[in-house]
């Protein structure tokens, strides 16, 4: 076994990682190329399509050119190897392939990402075989492109390397509108498809149906969720996650506060309107202010995996949490 693939798979969807964008997946989707489980074969199985293959697949080219996948890495870091898998594709393998890796600020779209390095070169290609390839460069990446020349089906892309955090992003203190920490939900403008607790519930999202969806609005409105956070406290990061929403996560977001202590019916900004991507976990920096409760916007609608309000509690809300614990006779 090749030493680097010990270390953690960068671009799994295990860890936050999506495929942001593809230029075909006629075939097969090109989500399919990070799943975390190997991939698997079942013979006769056939959709509307063809075969059914666990794996990204294109149509077959009667142009010249090539086919592409923009991976977004879950955790970026400065990558030791890529894993090329072909499982399964025997007679519509790629013949060749390469992998470039990009640095990027916030949540680009693949057509925003200008700038590209090389991780692998060339290289051929061998069907239903993993091809394992050395990385030299040192660079911290955030975002890898998998080209095959000139088309057909990979199954797995594994990105192995080594964590590399933003400093900006370790915030200090816990999350202040976590369900387990005693945040609740005050109100909802609309839960057609799902609960908002969902948004504040522990873990990841594994699938779309654990986050928080809303009908399609109709009108000139927009849905939102307002929570009061488990305790006053001081607020510095907030992250909006629409892991799994692909075609129905909203076009923006923003997050406001107020402070129940001064007044209630006084609203700030905490986050501005902002722009989102689909399937994506968005973490914001915002300037420290003091809240008692947070309201979600999202434009128009659509859905939400996870709402974290990253902060540290003043000092009388951690009174306020320790008279908690001493009533319940902890």
């Amino acid at each position: 076994m090749t030493e680097w693939t010990r270390l953690p798979d960068l671009a799994s969807r295990a860890v936050g990682g999506g495929v942001v964008w593809a230029n075909d997946e006629l075939f097969a989707e090109r989500e399919n190329l990070i799943k975390p489980a190997e991939p698997v074969y079942q013979t006769y199985t056939f959709g509307h399509k063809g075969q059914i293959y666990d794996g990204w697949e294109t149509r077959r080219r009667r142009e010249a050119g090539v086919d592409q996948a923009v991976i977004r890495l879950g955790m970026p870091g400065v990558v030791r190897g890529v894993v090329v898998d072909t499982a399964f594709f025997k007679g519509n393998y790629p013949p060749f392939c390469w992998v470039e890796g990009a640095q990027a600020e916030g949540y680009p779209t693949a057509d925003e990402i200008t700038e590209w390095f090389p991780l692998v070169e060339r290289s051929a290609l061998k069907g239903d075989e993993k091809h394992h390839f050395d990385v030299t460069e040192g660079r911290r990446v955030t975002h890898v492109r998998l080209t095959i020349d000139p088309d057909g089906g990979v199954a797995r892309l594994r990105v192995h390397g080594e964590p590399v955090a933003d400093p900006r992003l370790l915030v200090p203190g816990v999350d202040l509108a976590a369900l387990e920490n005693g945040a609740v939900v005050t109100g909802c403008s609309n839960m057609f498809y799902s609960s908002p607790n969902n948004l504040i519930a522990p873990g990841q999202a594994t699938v779309m149906g654990e986050g928080w969806e809303t009908a399609r609005r109709r009108d000139d409105g927009n849905d939102w969720v307002s929570v009061k956070l488990a305790a006053p406290g001081v607020v510095q990061l907030v992250e909006l996650d629409t892991s799994h929403f692909k075609g129905n996560a909203p076009g923006w977001a923003s997050v406001s506060g107020c402070d129940e202590r001064k007044d209630p019916d006084a609203w700030f900004d905490v986050l501005p309107r902002t722009r989102l991507q689909p399937d994506t976990r968005h973490r914001f920096v915002v300037d420290s202010v003091e809240a008692t409760h947070v309201r979600l916007d999202i434009y128009p609608d659509g859905g939400m995996a996870r709402l974290r309000v990253l902060g540290t509690p003043t000092n009388d809300g951690a009174a306020h949490l320790r008279s908690l614990w001493a009533k319940s006779g902890s």
